[in-house]
């Protein structure tokens, strides 16, 4: 199977986006959730995959050719009109994982979806997604939007209300970003979400207020600890994987160089080439590579023949069935596998892939 090009990677997105349209809304790139422990994998139509898709091919976008350009534009276009499918279900400018009006959680099962129990409440990730790949087909968030946000994210801070428990003790203090808008949601600390929404602090030039400065000073001292390492299910509950984390705090470094994580750069460049010279499987290999080319470093070249053959051992994102709880007894066994849905993307898979490709064409 030969390597991948541009061309060949948009054209299959485009065939993805464009099937599949049984289980999914017209623009969303198809997702499935699965456990391999349950013999469990349904359809997922949810907004995550399809905004973490937009945000990177609009950020690629001034480094394709024309034609490219030109698909890419329709992929994005085609993805943002399913956008309002997920805002929060009372209009607010906050948005869900699943479908909102009325909830589609856990669509296609036999069990959770007849819960409110299992019921997602709005949460920082999908928000950060949707702002910042607001533009072309969409209007950009309005300053009432943009100050709602802001007192949003302080409303359900660690701190103001609740207080984290399921953290390092050290950072219990921390009055960061939760990842979740939910009132009765406990609070979470997540480092790939923390750095997604900083992204969105940063290019919209919100307030550096207390807690974003603890988001901050929270994913530097994972860094300098090696926490994001030596203990990945507790610094992201939904990524839980070291090469997940660095990716996401190498995008927010390399597109807005936070004062705050600067003197953990060098450090921090160390353990993404210590960990690209290991064997790795191959999309976590793109993962910390794609990491030190942002960040301007070099990199060795990763295989791409046969590439797809990985996607479907690789997830990008977990749901930690107890990662919620509170009760020590419950949480002890949180971070086990069997714990976790898991879920799957081809597409975005080769929305990574091609990142990879245009960030080592470019260098």
């Amino acid at each position: 199977m030969p390597s991948p090009t541009p061309s060949a990677i948009l054209q299959q997105l485009t065939d993805d986006q464009l099937t599949n349209r049984p289980f999914f809304a017209d623009g969303l790139f198809p997702a499935y959730r699965y456990n391999q422990y349950w013999r469990y994998q349904r359809p997922d139509p949810n907004l995550f995959f399809t905004a973490i898709s937009v945000f990177t091919l609009q950020q690629l976008l001034p480094h394709l050719a024309p034609a490219e350009q030109e698909r890419a534009s329709a992929l994005i276009a085609r993805a943002q009109a399913a956008y309002a499918l997920f805002r929060n279900k009372d209009g607010l400018p906050t948005y869900n994982f699943y479908g909102t009006s009325p909830s589609r959680h856990f669509p296609y099962g036999w069990l959770m979806h007849r819960f409110r129990h299992f019921q997602l409440p709005d949460d920082i990730d999908d928000t950060a997604m949707v702002y910042l790949t607001r533009g072309g087909g969409l209007v950009q968030p309005s300053a009432s939007d943009l100050t709602f946000l802001h007192e949003k994210l302080a409303q359900h801070a660690n701190g103001t209300r609740l207080t984290v428990k399921n953290t390092f003790p050290e950072y219990r203090s921390l009055r960061a970003y939760s990842t979740w808008f939910g009132k009765n949601m406990p609070i979470e600390f997540d480092a790939c979400a923390l750095a997604n929404m900083l992204c969105c602090v940063y290019a919209y030039g919100l307030p550096l207020d207390k807690h974003a400065l603890d988001s901050l000073t929270l994913l530097a001292d994972l860094i300098r600890t090696n926490r994001y390492r030596t203990d990945p299910f507790r610094a992201a509950h939904n990524y839980a994987r070291p090469a997940l984390i660095a990716y996401h705090i190498a995008r927010l470094m390399a597109d807005h160089d936070p004062e705050l994580l600067r003197p953990v750069q060098a450090k921090f460049v160390a353990d993404m080439q210590s960990e690209l010279a290991r064997t790795a499987p191959p999309m976590e290999q793109i993962l910390w590579a794609t990491s030190l080319l942002r960040l301007g470093e070099t990199a060795p070249d990763v295989p791409l023949e046969g590439i797809e053959a990985s996607f479907g051992r690789f997830s990008f994102f977990i749901a930690g069935m107890l990662s919620a709880y509170e009760q020590p007894w419950l949480y002890r066994w949180a971070h086990h596998p069997f714990w976790h849905i898991r879920w799957r993307c081809d597409a975005h898979c080769r929305v990574l892939v091609l990142e990879y490709l245009v960030l080592r064409n470019k260098k």
